[in-house]
């Protein structure tokens, strides 16, 4: 195979840590939100946790869109 190809290939392999990186955002808001429903007077302390956990899901997408675009550019 042309080498082109396998950088395509690692670039798309890469998108796909993004897709679950917005699962993961989505489990953990979906829970969040689920949680507060069954406990309001708890949703207040952990509303913070819900933000940090989906800050670092993010990160991680972030991270797996970075090593997409410079496998594509380099």
């Amino acid at each position: 195979m042309d080498p082109v190809a396998f950088k395509y290939l690692g670039a798309g392999l890469a998108c796909i840590g993004m897709g679950l990186a917005a699962m993961g955002v989505g489990n953990i808001f979906g829970n969040f939100l689920s949680g507060a429903l069954r406990n309001p007077s708890a949703a207040d302390s952990q509303f913070a946790r819900a933000f940090i956990g989906a800050a670092l899901a993010e990160g991680l997408g972030i991270f797996c869109l970075v090593v997409a675009l410079v496998l594509l550019f380099t």
